[in-house]
């Protein structure tokens, strides 16, 4: 019988602290922290975290034969993608231009140096780093119990542009709308750590634990109340 949850272990992400959180949320619940690909495809959910450089973490999950691993974790249960595990799934990466995974279309891309001013001229500084509100773009489960611009904690220097925009479950300002939360089908992926993100990520990480990786009008009426479909 597999795990309850898996989170992938290819040597890089805050995995102790990932799974300390779920244990937290879901204390019924066997967590597993895993590279073996036998436990991550059996488990019933899988969490893909991930920190470091976009092609220092596309070399580990190859040199762990993880690759097809993930892409099939991806295409059969409920996945979380966390910060440069969510942005591991497009096509491309500006950062050491390398490919990602491809299951999702779309690239991810530097912020911008012209950019980086706020309203009043000041400079922005790159990695956006700290705590932001997280604006809800269309309903979904994972969001129940969250307020739309709900702050959760941020560390990133790229973002992700999304191939298609019927994915974007969220967007943040810094300075311009980013993507920070994308949903398709059984995937939900963040730019931001619910790990390190207190009452609000506590919540995501409790909504991915009990959450089936479909959504329906029933579930909707069920995770949050204003849903419309």
């Amino acid at each position: 019988m597999g795990v309850d949850i898996a989170v992938i272990d290819y040597g890089m992400g805050n995995l102790r602290s990932v799974s300390k959180a779920l244990e937290h949320v879901a204390p019924a619940a066997s967590v597993a922290v895993t590279a073996d690909p036998d436990v991550i495809l059996n488990a019933g959910r899988v969490v893909f975290p991930g920190v470091g450089a976009m092609g220092d973490c596309m070399h580990e999950l190859r040199e762990r034969g993880l690759i097809e691993v993930v892409r099939q974790a991806a295409a059969s249960k409920p996945f979380l993608g966390i910060c440069l595990g969510m942005q591991m799934l497009f096509e491309h990466s500006e950062e050491g231009d390398v490919a990602g995974l491809g299951i999702l279309p779309g690239r991810v891309l530097r912020f911008p140096n012209e950019a980086m001013h706020d309203n009043a001229g000041s400079r922005l500084k790159v990695p956006h780093m700290g705590w932001n509100e997280v604006h809800q773009a269309v309903p979904h489960p994972m969001w129940g119990g969250i307020v739309d611009g709900a702050r959760f904690y941020f560390v990133h220097s790229y973002y992700v542009e999304a191939g298609n925009p019927d994915m974007v479950s969220a967007f943040t300002l810094y300075p311009f709308p980013f993507t920070s939360a994308v949903a398709s089908n059984n995937i939900f992926a963040v730019q931001f750590h619910p790990e390190k993100s207190q009452a609000a990520g506590l919540a995501l990480l409790g909504n991915f634990v009990t959450w089936d990786g479909n959504i329906s009008a029933n579930q909707c009426d069920t995770f949050n109340t204003h849903c419309s479909l």
